[in-house]
């Protein structure tokens, strides 16, 4: 195996770590370690560093991070040079392709996912939480909250573990009460904030669904956004439940879906099986009509969600 690897993942924590892993399998530990950021820097550079030896060790770890952002076109002979360099790499140079999302159907990702060693980093939330507290005491309940509250982000779970342990250092336990405490619940982007909407929706918990509509206005959203959101979410739930149909993994899901993140279609998959196709369908024509209602007539925004709440 070649000492090129290409490694997809959102979380800055779990790429370090998985960096980490990699340089000293393949016993690196030494070598000098250069990074290349190519929204800053130029990939002739990189190129340039990957084809030179190093002055006081023969070995080289060089991280490219960003080569998503380059487009081939504007690049072209770059590129055609970086190909042929992973065709005949340098046994004494360790390479490092780091990525957010990578297109499979792109030249650049078909050609880095032929050429490199392909790692989908992915990590275990609930297990990496069990691990930060192997010396303390944490039940199932106080595990799923902490994940919950920090959306499956590893770079937080990591912070407000660190924060959690310093303040039951004494008791060496921790609880839910501890968490709702001492974690700032992470609000996410506007698709994290509408899935546990839509779940109250789904499971027709009126109470719920009020409660975290009102939620979302405190966040500054109007309502008519909020219509936006829901239908996007519920779009979204609809295209998953069509494609796990075909037996489809997160991660092809994902991909077919041009979402960044496996994480998302996961959590999805939990409302799949509490909607039907029909129920889905019927849910974005009522989202739609309640639209049309606030766009065509001065009957109030407010009133009209919270009359689909109750109605559910």
């Amino acid at each position: 195996m070649n000492n090129n690897y290409l490694l997809e993942c959102t979380d800055s924590l779990a790429m370090e770590q998985e960096q980490t892993k990699i340089i000293k399998d393949n016993k690196f530990n030494k070598a000098n370690i250069v990074k290349y950021d190519l929204e800053e820097s130029e990939l002739s550079q990189a190129l340039e560093d990957l084809d030179t030896y190093g002055l006081f060790t023969s070995q080289k770890v060089i991280i490219l991070k960003n080569i998503e952002s380059l487009k081939y076109d504007d690049y072209k002979g770059d590129f055609e040079h970086f190909f042929k360099y992973l065709d005949n790499p340098n046994p004494d140079n360790l390479l490092l392709i780091e990525v957010n999302k990578l297109s499979s159907n792109s030249k650049i990702g078909k050609v880095l996912k032929d050429k490199c060693q392909y790692i989908k980093v992915e990590m275990n939330t609930k297990n990496y939480i069990r691990q930060q507290f192997r010396d303390y005491e944490i039940d199932s309940n106080a595990i799923n909250l902490l994940d919950e509250y920090c959306l499956g982000d590893i770079s937080k779970i990591y912070n407000e573990c660190l924060k959690l342990k310093d303040y039951k250092f004494e008791e060496k336990v921790i609880t839910e009460d501890d968490i709702k405490e001492i974690v700032n619940k992470k609000l996410g982007d506007s698709k994290d904030l509408t899935f546990s909407f839509s779940r109250s929706i789904a499971l027709r918990d009126k109470k719920g669904a009020l409660k975290r509509y009102k939620e979302l206005l405190s966040y500054n959203f109007e309502p008519i956004s909020i219509i936006g959101l829901l239908s996007s979410q519920i779009r979204i739930i609809y295209q998953v439940k069509l494609l796990e149909k075909e037996r489809l993994s997160d991660h092809e899901i994902a991909n077919i879906l041009e979402e960044k993140s496996d994480y998302r279609i996961t959590k999805t998959r939990e409302l799949t099986k509490l909607y039907t196709d029909e129920s889905l369908l019927s849910l974005l024509q009522e989202l739609s009509d309640i639209d049309y209602k606030i766009k065509t007539t001065d009957l109030d925004a407010n009133a009209l969600l919270e009359m689909f709440i109750i109605n559910l």
